[in-house]
């Protein structure tokens, strides 16, 4: 699993080159005796997690210490902080006493009475001094939306009191619950990869033949964000992403956000969940199929305007999904009844002439039992994909 998380690491990596030098700048001017804060702001899944371990692997001959907000712990005060400070509390004896007794009292190492906070941000503070005085000290926080309210607060007033102590503190914070996290100190957004990136990064890890159309509509719907670019391809088999034939799927990694997505869903009035979940079961995005799928449902297009109000869909040129797992949930969480419904409207909405496969494979999809017609027509589209080379499609 380590081996697995550095991969990814690495690769979420690509086009951050700017990202990459600002803090290769951070820890120059820690080890030149400056210290210096940055909070990588951004989506979940866009790389902060990288970019950190892109700092530390390049803070040789600094010592490193780390911690990580645990959604678990945003109970337990001084749990991420101790995370932070455990692994040089060895030189906690070189502070002044009363901040030694409340570091130890906010650690449950003494049983001394509960510390006053602003006592315990100065030895926090006198520590990492410590620290750096033999060595740069590189802190890195990650997921410090998860933080629990106290270490964030002495976090944060210890990241303002930091001049010349040779520290690099670095913090990773998502977008949303993390947006006051933090507040006031220096930010870096960490947005999405752009076209060019994002294609390379999902051409060099799609081991196989990939359909054009499904290439423009995974960029589409991750908007580059390089953890869904490397995950939604995972979904789909070999002959989904040659043939262009992929239906939404989702690993158990993303489950609980799935779910999440699923109850944002259900809310949705019948009508509306039915034209998204049509959008879901037709993976290339055709807007003016959508358009013709709705009228051979028998349901306004409008109806799926209260799923754009929420942000989970998007229509402008093609039909987009907020997040590959929104697409998931709207599937999955449908009947198959519903599923069913939805792929015979898009088989009567595809044409037969221009798209003889698209409008078998819906029809397939909606057909409960055998059906030796639809197996012949099934046949022959295999055999026009073979002969366009397309043998995973076949």
């Amino acid at each position: 699993m380590r081996a697995y998380a550095g991969d990814v690491g690495a690769r979420l990596l690509l086009g951050r080159h700017h990202e990459s030098h600002v803090l290769d700048r951070l820890l120059e001017s820690a080890r030149a005796g400056q210290s210096g804060v940055l909070v990588l702001r951004g989506q979940p899944g866009v790389g902060k997690s990288a970019l950190l371990e892109h700092l530390v692997a390049r803070a040789s001959g600094c010592r490193v210490a780390r911690a990580a907000g645990v959604e678990s712990e945003m109970e337990l005060e001084y749990a991420g902080l101790h995370q932070l400070c455990a692994p040089v509390l060895d030189l906690s004896e070189r502070l002044p006493a009363p901040q030694r007794d409340a570091l130890a009292a906010a650690f449950g190492l003494s049983a001394e009475p509960a510390p006053d906070r602003f006592v315990v941000g100065l030895a926090v503070l006198g520590l990492l001094s410590e620290v750096a005085g033999e060595w740069p000290l590189v802190c890195v926080v990650d997921d410090a939306q998860w933080l629990d309210q106290v270490s964030a607060q002495i976090i944060g007033f210890v990241a303002r009191r930091l001049t010349a102590e040779r520290v690099a503190l670095v913090c990773a914070a998502r977008t949303g619950p993390g947006d006051g996290v933090f507040a006031g100190l220096p930010e870096l957004a960490i947005e999405g990869l752009g076209d060019i990136d994002a294609r390379a990064l999902l051409l060099d890890n799609v081991h196989g033949p990939l359909d054009a159309a499904v290439c423009d509509q995974i960029i589409a719907e991750t908007h580059g964000n390089p953890l869904a670019i490397l995950e939604l391809p995972r979904t789909w088999n070999a002959a989904d992403l040659a043939g262009g034939f992929g239906l939404p799927g989702s690993g158990p990694v993303a489950a609980g956000i799935e779910q999440s997505y699923s109850r944002c869903l259900g809310v949705l009035p019948a009508e509306t969940q039915l034209l998204v979940l049509t959008a879901a079961a037709e993976p290339l995005g055709d807007l003016m199929l959508l358009h013709r799928a709705a009228k051979a449902l028998g349901v306004d297009i409008a109806a799926v305007d209260p799923a754009l109000d929420t942000g989970l869909v998007k229509v402008g040129g093609r039909v987009e999904f907020s997040h590959p797992l929104v697409r998931s949930a709207a599937y999955r969480s449908a009947t198959a009844d519903d599923r069913q419904r939805a792929h015979r409207a898009l088989a009567a909405a595809t044409d037969a002439e221009t798209a003889p496969d698209w409008r078998s494979w819906h029809r397939a999809l909606a057909t409960p039992g055998a059906d030796e017609e639809l197996a012949t027509e099934l046949e022959r589209s295999a055999g026009r994909a073979q002969a366009r080379g397309g043998v995973g499609a076949a």
